[in-house]
């Protein structure tokens, strides 16, 4: 009996740590569900514009959005939306219906060619206020130090007063850039 209630108590050990891994990273909302939370509840909404053959889109993902304070940060102050710039579902956006445009080999979908004003460029990650107006689109790869003034700069709501080289000289990051 002894040995059931040790092995028992032995596999709700090893479960809990891998429970707590799988909460650790933003949590991701399709754009369906963060537009009908955001009626609900406005907040400022954070979409990653990505596609599944971009290297670049899956370090991001590793490297900064399963970032612990990156996500903390991001999960309090957004809603996050994981966007396939390649998706072929239609999706509508203050009352406009974007929709895939078939195009050489893949294409493109008409929400990610107006979030990231025709740059299709991956990964993108855009920012957008309480009332959907975009407050920027940011192209490229950043790593958590890098990310980390930029979030906050949209989540604190400074992009309202300060402009971004002041906030970028005098902010002082909690998160230590990888050497």
């Amino acid at each position: 009996m002894n040995f059931i209630v040790i092995a028992f108590s032995l596999l709700l050990g090893i479960a809990q740590p891998q429970k707590a891994e799988e909460e650790t990273g933003i949590k991701w909302m399709s754009m369906q569900e963060a537009l009908a939370a955001n009626e609900e509840h406005p907040k400022k909404i954070f979409i990653d514009v990505y596609t599944d053959w971009c290297g670049w889109c899956k370090r991001m993902d590793k490297a900064t959005f399963q970032h612990a304070q990156v996500a903390k940060y991001m999960n309090e102050h957004y809603y996050n939306v994981k966007f396939d710039g390649e998706s072929k579902d239609s999706i509508v956006f203050k009352g406009k219906t974007f929709t895939f445009i078939p195009q050489g080999r893949r294409g493109y979908h008409e929400l990610a060619a107006a979030l990231l004003q025709g740059k299709m460029s991956y990964p993108t990650v855009v920012f957008l206020d309480e009332e959907l107006n975009m407050l920027s689109p940011v192209p490229g790869f950043q790593p958590p130090a890098s990310f980390e003034p930029i979030m906050k700069f949209f989540g604190s709501n400074a992009y309202k007063d300060t402009p971004w080289e002041e906030f970028q000289k005098n902010f002082k990051g909690e998160i230590a850039a990888a050497k």
